[in-house]
């Protein structure tokens, strides 16, 4: 049996990426992990407050770890913003053995990617998504190493599906 993948799908809010990884999971059957869908689990059952730091990640990191060990491939979808996440997801995913695609969803159109933040509904109950303003103010450190880049501007989510499900089947990461 080949080892599972990992498949880190980052990028600012509003790109695509949830709709991407959602389709992506359907697709290849592999489980989904939505750092979102972690944190207001987290905010709903806990006395923590917004902004949570670093705690859906790290959860989601152990969660992937579990899965990956038992086989089971994985997307994790988050905004990936800093090198220490990116290493970290790396890192995760190599300790289990799993091959590891990093990929980065851009919106090369900031009028389209500001209408999508101005009109999506994010699909989680409770998460208030970040303004134009937040996103645009966002700490996002530029990539440093090689990694998969999807720009969703005026491209069909099945088509970045398409390139990511073609990165996986030629092995190139």
């Amino acid at each position: 049996m080949p080892p599972p993948c990992l498949v880190v799908v980052g990028g600012l809010p509003a790109t695509g990426k949830s709709t991407i990884s959602a389709e992506l999971a359907r697709r290849t059957g592999f489980a989904f992990l939505r750092i979102d869908t972690i944190e207001q689990a987290i905010l709903r059952s806990t006395a923590l407050a917004a902004p949570l730091g670093p705690v859906g990640y790290v959860v989601a990191y152990d969660v992937a770890a579990d899965l990956l060990r038992t086989g089971v491939s994985v997307i994790a979808e988050c905004v990936n913003p800093l090198a220490v996440t990116r290493d970290a997801w790396r890192a995760t995913g190599s300790a289990a053995g799993a091959r590891v695609l990093e990929t980065e969803v851009v919106c090369s159109d900031p009028a389209e990617h500001r209408r999508r933040a101005e009109t999506r509904d994010p699909g989680v109950p409770g998460l208030d998504p970040p303004t134009w303003a937040e996103i645009v103010a966002r700490e996002y450190a530029p990539w440093d190493r090689e990694r998969l880049v999807v720009d969703t501007a005026g491209r069909p989510v099945g088509e970045s599906v398409s390139l990511i499900t073609a990165a996986l089947a030629a092995a190139e990461f």
